[in-house]
């Protein structure tokens, strides 16, 4: 029988729940990963937790503006509105989560508004280099939506619906039926974005460690730096669940969705380790150049 909206609502806040304590441990993981890599001893799993909670205990006596404020407020409400549209485990009452009720283009309009909503709120800050981190986030993020663009489009030629839990039902049976094996091109293009969709190394060009101390980390302190803590986790939540669904198969139940999301995470630190971050100009014209012309060449392979 199919559940009141009452307890589908029940439902989603349990969905939501999990896949914040998952990200937050994910993010605490692969920080010990990479510091074990550098010959570190690292930050301890659990530290996310910690800092949330420091964060969410102070007060904040700073005003810039009532964009300052809501750039969080939208950017928690893109994490949350991009997962709340995806199955993260497929054929699951408890993890559907309201994937009837949207599609795949709604889930791209969440990101989006999360991100621009960042760059609002970022704008008004009192830092006078904040429209540095603004422009670069903006710029790249324009560069790195092309190739993952042109593979959603690619997705949605060859399955022929905007719909992802129809994407994933079409996945079903094996290996051989996963995009990746189906159309390895559009892959390939969308696993780019999502290292620059990410911005970890080397596409680590908003904050830029080492180079300029701005960003949320400095525009923002107490319980506003807490909710952009929370919504990193719930966003690389769903960016991992998106993936999964569109090019990996999906997941039956909740041990699949944790292993294939991992190993799907992991490809960041892997590549962070490995290259060093590049400049602005590099990453915008690296995103429009080898990625679009595999993203275009997906398109071609799915129309024919």
């Amino acid at each position: 029988m199919e559940p009141t909206i009452i307890v589908r609502i029940g439902y989603a806040f349990i969905s939501l729940f999990v896949i914040t304590n998952y990200g937050l441990l994910l993010i605490g993981s692969m920080a010990r990963i990479s510091a074990k890599v550098q010959g570190r001893v690292g930050q301890p799993v659990y530290q996310p937790y910690i800092d949330i909670v420091k964060s969410s205990a102070k007060r904040n006596s700073i005003s810039h503006g009532i964009m300052f404020y809501l750039g969080p407020v939208f950017r928690l409400a893109g994490g949350i509105g991009t997962y709340m549209f995806i199955p993260a485990v497929f054929g699951s009452v408890l993890f559907r989560n309201f994937s009837d009720s949207g599609d795949l283009l709604l889930v791209m309009y969440f990101i989006f508004f999360g991100q621009l909503g960042m760059a609002l709120g970022a704008g008004e800050g009192g830092h006078p280099y904040s429209a540095i981190g603004v422009s670069r986030g903006l710029a790249q993020m324009t560069a790195f939506e092309v190739p993952f663009a042109l593979s959603v489009i690619a997705v949605a030629i060859q399955y022929g619906t905007l719909d992802i839990t129809a994407i994933v039902a079409a996945q079903q049976g094996g290996f051989m039926h996963w995009t990746l094996a189906t159309n390895p091109l559009a892959v390939l293009a969308a696993i780019i974005a999502f290292l620059g969709m990410s911005m970890h190394n080397p596409f680590s060009v908003v904050i830029a460690p080492q180079e300029i101390p701005i960003g949320p980390p400095t525009e923002y302190q107490s319980n506003l730096l807490g909710m952009l803590q929370t919504n990193r986790a719930i966003f690389n939540g769903a960016k991992l669940v998106l993936y999964m669904n569109l090019f990996f198969g999906g997941a039956t139940n909740i041990v699949v969705m944790v292993i294939k999301t991992f190993l799907i995470y992991f490809i960041n630190v892997f590549v962070g380790q490995a290259f060093p971050r590049l400049r602005v100009d590099q990453s915008i014209r690296f995103f429009l150049g080898v990625p679009t012309l595999i993203g275009i060449a997906s398109v071609i392979i799915a129309a024919i």
